[in-house]
């Protein structure tokens, strides 16, 4: 059994609202919690949350001290009333003391809005199956699918393509809005919806998945939830004077579905896939695949989300990733599966396994999904949980996610792998009777 159930099996009691990491499984496993986030990075640590804990703790001692000698002073201001005493001064004392509490008090809450600063800026604790690693040099290469696409001509890498063939016109879409927002047109519109809606269907029709179309944008509660709030605000694009942001992704909206809400064990697991277009301003990437749709502020993606028990929980990861992989095969796409090291998964992630599509102008695989297991981190910050049938307790969920994919990507390695020597586009397949066409 890894830490990461070992931990959510000895939780008994849960907050109203989601704490990130449990601070009663801090304070039973300080050092054992520290490991596991130093295998993310050495700087890592709850040492802080512990002092604002044991100050904290020390003025709650303190405070209900107070309240026990004020219940006892009053008490006595009754007695000597009664026996015609006068209680001035104890009444005065009593108001005092009064005073202290309501300072205490007010320094207490204090410290929980700095101790719950604190744990939204750390981040989840690893599975112990992550492997270790420094950077993303440390992934490790699980499975290949299909072999490099190999070519007897010289190929051309999508960019050019979609400009020769007018399926995107990369230059008015900088023209309409900025640098990394794209413009399809014509076939290239078409395939980039056929896309989705293959995706959808497959989902839905023989994966199980609940279709969902939430709203694209979503308020800053929802995105603290998912863990993008506070965290990488600077990655989003915030509505002016509103409390409202773009969506990173389908994960931010359909995840908090349930937010705040008590399900039945009956409920899961509970499968949900939503196509939306998404908004990343990217702050951190500069520089990084500045042509073509591998970076761009604004993509369209298909998600698949899932709630599950914790002890379902590897076994539902399993399958979702299985699901991203089916969407590669059935598209006839070369890919890799990709073991993500601790320094490299998710800031809300314990485990991750990543599906890399071959991208022949790359020379190399590039990422199409990142399949993740939270554990209960999502739960516990946007208080999703349910009722176990068997001791009638309420425990927080499991949450997964993953892309069911990357539609821009998927485009773009359809052209890439597909081109021919004559300058032609062969379409998958299954894609069709999506399309009209066979062919570009």
């Amino acid at each position: 059994m890894t830490i990461v159930y070992t931990i959510i099996n000895l939780q008994k009691d849960y907050r109203k609202e989601g704490n990130m990491l449990d601070i009663k499984i801090i304070r039973e496993n300080p050092e054992k919690i520290n490991e596991l986030l130093k295998r993310r990075n050495p700087q890592w640590s709850i040492d802080e949350v512990l002092e604002i804990d044991e100050e904290r703790r020390k003025i709650q001692t303190q405070a209900d001290e107070l309240r026990a000698k004020r219940k006892n002073e009053s008490q006595k201001i009754g007695m000597m009333k009664k026996n015609g005493e006068n209680t001035d001064a104890i009444q005065e004392e009593v108001r005092e003391l009064g005073d202290e509490i309501k300072a205490l008090e007010e320094k207490q809450n204090e410290l929980d809005a700095k101790q719950k600063n604190v744990l939204l800026h750390i981040p989840n604790i690893p599975d112990e199956t992550t492997p270790v690693g420094t950077s993303e040099d440390d992934n490790i290469v699980v499975s290949t699918w299909g072999e490099p696409t190999k070519f007897d001509f010289e190929p051309k890498a999508h960019w050019d393509l979609c400009e020769e063939k007018n399926l995107v016109d990369f230059e008015r879409g900088v023209k309409l809005s900025q640098s990394r927002f794209t413009l399809y047109r014509g076939k290239g519109a078409r395939l980039e919806r056929a896309i989705i809606n293959f995706f959808l269907d497959q989902h839905t029709e023989n994966e199980g998945y609940e279709e969902i179309l939430p709203p694209f944008m979503a308020n800053a509660a929802t995105m603290t939830g998912t863990g993008q709030l506070p965290k990488f605000k600077e990655d989003m694009y915030k509505c002016e004077n509103e409390d409202l942001y773009l969506i990173p992704t389908a994960e931010v909206p359909v995840t908090n579905i349930y937010a705040g809400e008590i399900l039945s064990e009956d409920d899961l697991p509970k499968y949900m896939t939503a196509y939306t277009p998404c908004f990343r301003r990217e702050a951190g990437s500069a520089g990084k695949d500045t042509r073509g749709l591998i970076r761009v502020h604004q993509f369209n993606k298909v998600e698949m989300v899932k709630y599950t028990t914790p002890e379902n929980s590897p076994a539902e990861h399993e399958k979702l990733t299985q699901d991203g992989e089916r969407m590669l095969q059935l598209l006839g796409l070369p890919y890799r599966k990709v073991a993500l090291c601790t320094a490299d998964i998710g800031f809300s992630a314990n485990k991750c396994w990543d599906l890399e599509v071959w991208l022949p102008s790359y020379n190399t695989y590039k990422e199409i999904s990142s399949c993740s297991n939270y554990g209960d981190y999502q739960a516990r910050r946007a208080n999703i949980r349910y009722k176990d049938k068997a001791t009638g307790k309420i425990r927080f969920v499991h949450t997964i996610n993953g892309s069911g994919l990357a539609v821009g990507r998927t485009f773009a390695a359809i052209v890439e792998n597909f081109q021919q020597a004559d300058g032609t586009i062969i379409i998958p397949e299954v894609l069709r009777k999506y399309t009209g066409f066979d062919k570009i």
